[in-house]
Parts: C-alpha cells; structure tokens; sequence
C-alpha cells in the first residue's frame, strides 16, 4: 500500500500561483511515476503532469505546457507541481498519483491521493 498526501491547494487570483505538494510514503518501488491528474467540475479526469523516478523524465498537458511545471525529491518521495499564469479554467479537484513498477517490470494499478481545491477567480 502507498499512501499519498497532498497539500497546496486554495483560491488564487487570474494570472497567480500556486504550489502543489504531495508526499508518498508506504510500500514504495524505487522506480516509479508520480504525476497529477485534475478533475474540472462536470468533466472528465484528465492528465496534468506526471514525473519518473531516476532521470525525472516528464510529461504535460497541452494546456499546461509552459506555465505549470512538476519536480520531484526522490529522497522525500515527493512531488510537486509549480502553477503559474493560472486561468480559470484551470480550476479543479487536483490529485496526485503514483505508480510504481516492480522489479520484474510489471507496472502497479495506481494510488491517488485524496485530492486537493485549486480555484482561480477574481
């Protein structure tokens, strides 16, 4: 079992940040994925950023690119995402994850995180 912990989220104004943190700990393969997914009120889930372990190899949305940015301390077992120039839209439930990968290469069903409010409004 991995256990996740997010904190950072709140209310911002149109073009403000934030930071979101969220801290695994548990049953944790060292090669593994943490990421962050964001559900928008009446729309589906979706990919926001995600981050390996080891070489720290990322991936984002279209939407995101060039304004959010995600990092991680592999001591900490902790990810973080860096929002900036935030836009309404990108109001959401924000939820870490992680997947791990075990030493035979078989990937873990993901564990999500509680979830955490971002709001941008004036």
């Amino acid at each position: 079992q991995v256990q996740l912990v997010e904190s950072g989220g709140g209310l911002v104004q149109p073009g403000g940040s934030l930071t979101l943190s969220c801290a695994a700990s548990g049953s944790i393969f060292s090669f593994n994925t943490m990421g962050w997914n964001r559900q928008a009120p009446g729309k589906e889930r979706e990919l926001v950023a995600r981050i390996t372990s080891g070489i720290g190899r990322t991936n984002y949305a279209d939407s995101v690119k060039g304004r959010f940015t995600i990092s991680r301390d592999n001591a900490k077992n902790t990810v973080y995402l860096q929002m900036n120039s935030l836009k309404p839209e990108d109001t959401a439930v924000y939820y870490c994850t992680f997947t791990g990968t075990d030493a035979y290469g078989r990937i873990q069903s993901p564990y999500w995180g509680q979830g955490t409010q971002v709001t941008v409004s004036s």
